[in-house]
């Protein structure tokens, strides 16, 4: 506002010092005066075209108000850009001035905002309405085009049309998907045992099958039989079994799994990520565990999986459960500082750490 302000007192100032009855004689002294003025400005520069700068756009825009049009070729832009300027300084001046006047309603605060993107995002299937009726419960009086407007702009389109992520309709199954996969480790000796494994999808707890340094069809499927038994005895039940397609899986693998009411999922083909909390398992274990120790053989293997994963299932806080553990063990009274006790596993790789009862 000072800037356009100052801009045209000096237009007025300019006018009334040059009547017009005198602009044609002092035409050759404006022209000087551009002509010095647009070499500073080529002075400033190293290279490339000129570049006008607030002031510059000012002063060249109110002196063509005083030179003649018929020596507007002393400027190094085009009559066009002058009063282009001019405008452009016009419309900015009443543009402010609008703002200050404009009325209307004020704007949503920042927490309602907030609040229609969280509701659109948690609820994909709710549409505008929806949305208004549940912000009504809560006691925030919104429009529909408000929030519709309010979705669009946080990118979330019309109801229908945002359906459901795989991420989201893994975790509302999650409570009966189970994923399994092997992994291959190395042994001192240069030979590879292969373990596998179970992982459940919502409570993140995994199951040691087996360990083997030569796996077929006949040996998982054996080894499927006995975990299908453990689900029966513990009264455990899910729906889906995700894996991927790997030889090691006979048909067999997948009848015994599907006689007791299990629907086996096949991965697509080099997709790992549709497997993803089991691939995820095995980046752990080998980060936290196998990587830091000597393997000696599969009985040995097989010892130290088993106190990694009680560790993981019991100990170890995630992430994805709010830094909870699989199977959290019973809480104790916490004695202070001084009543914490440390626990070494796997030979003081990993620390585990308890209250003591007070």
């Amino acid at each position: 506002m000072l800037r356009a302000l100052v801009y045209l007192v000096y237009c007025r100032l300019l006018e009334l010092l040059v009547p017009s009855s005198v602009k044609p004689a002092m035409g050759d002294k404006v022209e000087i005066v551009v002509l010095r003025h647009q070499l500073k400005v080529l002075q400033r520069q190293v290279k490339g075209r000129p570049r006008y700068g607030p002031v510059d756009r000012a002063l060249l825009a109110a002196l063509s108000r005083v030179l003649p049009r018929v020596r507007w070729k002393a400027f190094l832009v085009k009559p066009e850009t002058l009063l282009r300027w001019h405008r452009e300084a016009s419309r900015r001046r009443w543009r402010r001035w609008r703002a200050r006047r404009r009325g209307g309603r004020p704007p949503l605060p920042e927490e309602t905002v907030q609040l229609i993107v969280r509701l659109g995002r948690e609820n994909r299937s709710w549409g505008c309405v929806r949305v208004q009726g549940e912000l009504a419960k809560l006691g925030v009086r919104v429009g529909a085009t408000t929030v519709r407007r309010i979705l669009r702009r946080a990118g979330l389109g019309p109801a229908p049309r945002r359906g459901q992520r795989w991420a989201e309709f893994l975790r509302s199954q999650a409570s009966g998907v189970l994923a399994v996969d092997f992994f291959v480790v190395d042994t001192v000796w240069l030979s590879q045992v292969y373990v596998l494994f179970a992982i459940e999808v919502k409570s993140r707890a995994v199951h040691l099958l087996g360990v083997t340094k030569h796996p077929n069809g006949a040996w998982a499927t054996q080894v499927a039989r006995n975990f299908v038994v453990d689900l029966d005895d513990k009264e455990r039940s899910f729906k889906f079994l995700v894996r991927d397609r790997d030889s090691k899986f006979a048909a067999t693998f997948d009848v015994v799994f599907t006689s007791a009411g299990v629907r086996v999922i096949k991965c697509p083909v080099r997709s790992p990520r549709a497997n993803a909390f089991a691939e995820r398992w095995v980046g752990t274990v080998r980060r936290e565990c196998t990587d830091h120790l000597l393997i000696f053989g599969r009985r040995h293997l097989e010892v130290v999986l088993r106190s990694y994963v009680a560790h993981y299932n019991t100990e170890r806080p995630h992430r994805g459960l709010a830094l909870c553990t699989p199977n959290p063990p019973p809480m104790v009274t916490f004695g202070g500082p001084s009543a914490v006790r440390r626990n070494d596993v796997l030979g003081g790789l990993i620390h585990e750490y308890h209250r003591v009862a007070a």
